[in-house]
């Protein structure tokens, strides 16, 4: 039976370790945290799911919310011009095929914890540093890090090829909230995302936390720009007040629809801020021994475009399939490099998409995002590509196939 050690227990880590377990794999994962600690603590993400990542999954019996998180069926964008004014350019609404959800990773990781204890699996409860890791690794025959913070994410050199950036493009800081009201003209569950071109985007999300039913809202602020506000960390009702002063100067229509809400708990707030990169898969420890990088450990995107826990999801079956189609093989360098090359064919196009969007939308996307208002066909591909990031690279990638296609359909 081989040994896999799994360092982290987010998304990514604790898929992967539940489907090997089930295939008869010898398992530990090491997270720094309890179940009980990680329930108890602050928010982690912001995620939205969406189907194709669900179904990974359901085909793993990983689903235990889909009759208890809310359905979200589409994605409307909108566009506030000029800053400040508080009025729409153009809105529209795309739905997906199939619904997506939003589950708060303190409820999902505690859950999914537990469930690999209680299936016999070992779990050590330790923070570990780069020193403790040589030692472990020589017990196992594979180790994986999939702790995306950190002292470890250093093993792991920057592709500055795949990395344009430096610096954070975004400040991150975002809410969960009870009590937000449905838009009355689309009431059903859905992602909005509210563009204000220089100063960063809104994005809320409708999610579950352990509460019930939540109100996630994201701030996406441009470093140095007017919704970078955010460095004093307020309490969660200082957030929510200072983010009604925002949707009330910048986009009224949100305002109104959470002018009774409350925050769902004491720790429902979250700050940051953190700069794309892609790193090199494979990381060399003191004394020579190698482990493997996964998830956001070597493909980190802002969530702009709501693509981390997507990015995990993917990650993680297509490193469970290499493991098992690689048998009594050793895991060895190259290896690593060809599963970590299987994984950026997926990651490649959600990255790109996503680093575009952070730079501000060129010229031919705006032109998308306009069209889309007026055309439904343009708003449901537009709106595909959250779920089908592939897609995007067919057509709004390069200016030239976008206005092959917006030709294409009038």
């Amino acid at each position: 039976m081989r040994r896999i050690l799994i360092v982290g227990a987010g998304q990514a880590g604790l898929q992967l370790g539940l489907s090997l377990q089930s295939a008869g794999y010898d398992v530990t994962v090491m997270s720094s945290r309890t179940p009980e600690e990680i329930r108890a603590g602050r928010i982690m993400s912001t995620q939205v799911m969406f189907s194709p990542s669900l179904q990974l999954e359901r085909d793993r019996g990983l689903n235990f919310w889909d009759d208890k998180a809310p359905k979200v069926v589409g994605q409307r964008s909108t566009l506030a011009v000029p800053p400040g004014a508080g009025e729409k350019a153009f809105t529209f609404v795309g739905r997906w095929d199939e619904p997506a959800q939003s589950v708060d990773q303190r409820v999902k990781m505690s859950t999914w914890l537990e469930l690999f204890e209680s299936r016999g699996g070992r779990v050590v409860y330790h923070g570990v540093m780069t020193s403790d890791l040589a030692g472990l690794a020589e017990l196992y025959d594979l180790t994986i890090i999939a702790a995306g913070k950190g002292e470890l994410v250093e093993l792991f050199d920057r592709d500055a090829a795949k990395s344009p950036y430096e610096t954070p493009q975004r400040q991150l800081s975002c809410i969960y909230l009870h009590g937000g009201k449905p838009m009355p003209e689309y009431p059903e569950p859905h992602v909005r995302i509210t563009m204000v071109p220089g100063v960063g985007e809104l994005i809320y999300m409708p999610g579950l936390t352990h509460t019930g039913a939540a109100d996630i809202v994201l701030w996406e602020a441009v470093p140095g720009g007017p919704w970078d506000i955010w460095q004093d960390k307020p309490d969660p009702q200082a957030h929510l007040e200072r983010s009604l002063g925002l949707m009330r100067e910048y986009m009224p229509w949100e305002h109104d629809l959470f002018t009774e809400a409350e925050p769902t708990d004491a720790r429902c707030t979250l700050f940051g801020g953190f700069p794309p990169v892609v790193r090199e898969p494979v990381g060399e420890l003191p004394g020579g021994a190698i482990v493997l990088g996964m998830g956001d450990v070597v493909v980190t995107n802002d969530p702009c475009t709501g693509q981390g826990s997507n990015n995990a999801a993917h990650c993680a079956a297509i490193y469970e399939e290499a493991i098992r189609a690689h048998g009594d093989k050793p895991f060895d360098r190259e290896w690593m490099q060809r599963t970590f090359d299987a994984y950026w064919a997926y990651a490649k196009n959600p990255t790109e998409y996503t680093n575009m969007i952070l730079s501000g939308p060129p010229e031919h996307v705006q032109k998308v995002l306009a069209t889309a208002a007026e055309n439904p066909k343009v708003a449901y591909r537009f709106v595909l590509g959250s779920a089908v990031p592939a897609d995007f690279a067919e057509w709004i990638m390069d200016p030239a196939d976008t206005e092959a296609y917006l030709a294409s359909v009038g």
